[in-house]
C-alpha cells in the first residue's frame, strides 16, 4: 500500500451514534474509523444496525460505564472489509452477524470485565451504530451468514437482512429465555414485556410448540402485535395481570419470562424493579420454571457516565420458602448468540423463523437521535439503521 493510502486509512473517519453522558440525548458525529490492531482482528462494514431496548438504559442515564463519549449499539450485520493476518476462516466480502457478546474464552483479555454487552458499552470495543466496527478474535466472534443456494450474486433482501440482524441479540435472547425457564413443547408461557425481547420470546415459543402464550404489557400497539403473532394479550393497567392469567390458568403457567429488566414499571407506570419477579412467582405453577433475560444493572451513585443511576434500585425481597415449596426453577442472565447460532441461522435460512417482523422503522444514521426519542415514547417497536 502506498504511503499516501496508509495515511488516508489512518486518518479516515466515519459517522457514528454517540453517548456523551446527557440523559435522553444521543448525537451523531464523525469519529476515527477503526483499523486492524491485532492479527486476529477483522473490520466489518456495517450494513444494518438496530437500536435495542437495553440501549435505552444508557440513553436514560441509568447504566454505568467507562468515561464518555462512546459509540452505541451492539446489534449489527455487515460485510468483512479487512482481516488481520491471523484470521483463517473469514474472507473479505463475507456476510456476517456481529453478536453482542464476545466469544467464549476471550473475556480474560481485559477488553471487558463481563462476558457480555461488550459492544456499545464504552471502552475500546466500539459499537455497531456506526459505519465500521473492529471485531477482535474474528474467527470466533463473528457468525457467517449463508449465501443463497442459487447464487452468491443475489443481494440479500431487506426483510431477510432484518431476520439475520435479530440473531445478533434479541432473537437469541428470546430463545434462551425459554431455555432458562426449562421450556418443553406443549408448555404454557407468560411473557412479561411485549417489547422487542418479549416479542422474540413469543416468536420462539410459537416455533417451539407452546400451547398458550400470554403477553403482558400496557402499550396497545405492542399488545396488538403480540396478539397478531399468537399471544393472549394481558394489559396490566386494565387489572392485576396475575389475576388475569390465573383466571385462565388456575394452576398457573408452566413457564414465565422477564423480558423487561430493571426499568420495568408498575401499574402506576412508576419504575419498580421487582414487579415482574413477584408476578412470575405468583403465576408459575408448582414445578415450573422462570427465565430472566431483561437486563439488570447494579444501582449505584450518579456519575458522569450514568447521571441518573441513583434513581434505580434493583434490590428486592422474596420468599425462598415459596421457591422451595413450589419447586421452582429460576435462571437469569444474558444469552449466547454464538452458541445458538447454528440452530437459529438454520431456522432463518429455512424461513421457519422470521424475527424481522418486529422491525417497524428503517432509518438513516442521521435520524438516530429522533428514533431514540420515539423509541423511548413507545412510538417505535424496533428501529433499524440501514447503511446499505
Amino acid at each position: 500500500m502506498a504511503l499516501a493510502n496508509i495515511t488516508a486509512a489512518v486518518n479516515a473517519t466515519m459517522r457514528a451514534v454517540l453517548w456523551e453522558g446527557n440523559p435522553y440525548s444521543v448525537s451523531v458525529a464523525n469519529v476515527p474509523r477503526p483499523t486492524i490492531v491485532n492479527a486476529t482482528d477483522a473490520i466489518v462494514k456495517i450494513s444494518r444496525a438496530a437500536i435495542c431496548g437495553s440501549d435505552l438504559h444508557i440513553y436514560r442515564g441509568t447504566n454505568a460505564g467507562p468515561p464518555t463519549p462512546w459509540i452505541l449499539g451492539h446489534e449489527g450485520i455487515g460485510y468483512v472489509s479487512e482481516v488481520g493476518e491471523g484470521v483463517g476462516h473469514l474472507s473479505v466480502d463475507d456476510a456476517v452477524i456481529i453478536p453482542f457478546a464476545t466469544a467464549e474464552g476471550h473475556a480474560h483479555i481485559g477488553l471487558t470485565t463481563q462476558l457480555y454487552g461488550v459492544y456499545g458499552n464504552g471502552g475500546s470495543m466500539g459499537g455497531t451504530q456506526a459505519e465500521y466496527i473492529r471485531v477482535p478474535f474474528a474467527d470466533d466472534g463473528l457468525i457467517p451468514i449463508p449465501a443463497p443456494q442459487n447464487s452468491t450474486a443475489v443481494p440479500m433482501s431487506a426483510s431477510l437482512a432484518n431476520d439475520y440482524l435479530m440473531l445478533s441479540d434479541i432473537f437469541a435472547t428470546g430463545w434462551e429465555a425459554l431455555d432458562y425457564a426449562g421450556f418443553k413443547p406443549g408448555d404454557s408461557v407468560a411473557i412479561f414485556g411485549a417489547g422487542p425481547v418479549g416479542l422474540m420470546a413469543l416468536h420462539a415459543a410459537r416455533i417451539r410448540g407452546a400451547s398458550r402464550v400470554y403477553s403482558v404489557d400496557y402499550v396497545a400497539d405492542r399488545l396488538k402485535l403480540a396478539e397478531e403473532h399468537g399471544a393472549i394479550p394481558i394489559d396490566f393497567r386494565a387489572s392485576d395481570p396475575v389475576e388475569q392469567i390465573l383466571r385462565r390458568e388456575p394452576g398457573g403457567v408452566a413457564r414465565s419470562i422477564d423480558a423487561v429488566g430493571y426499568e420495568q414499571v408498575n401499574r402506576n407506570l412508576s419504575v419498580q424493579s421487582d414487579v415482574i419477579i413477584h408476578n412470575m412467582l405468583a403465576v408459575t405453577m408448582t414445578g415450573g420454571g422462570m427465565g430472566t433475560v431483561g437486563v439488570y444493572a447494579a444501582s449505584g451513585p450518579n456519575s458522569p457516565e450514568a447521571p441518573r443511576a441513583s434513581t434505580v434500585n434493583t434490590s428486592t425481597n422474596f420468599s425462598l420458602a415459596q421457591m422451595f415449596s413450589n419447586q421452582l426453577k429460576w435462571e437469569a442472565g444474558p444469552s449466547d448468540p454464538i452458541g445458538l447460532a447454528p440452530e437459529l441461522v438454520a431456522l432463518v435460512a429455512s424461513r421457519v423463523a422470521t424475527p424481522g417482523f418486529i422491525v417497524s422503522d428503517t432509518i438513516s444514521i442521521e435520524d438516530a437521535p429522533a428514533a431514540y426519542a420515539r423509541f423511548e415514547r413507545h412510538e417505535i417497536t424496533k428501529a433499524v439503521i440501514a447503511f446499505d
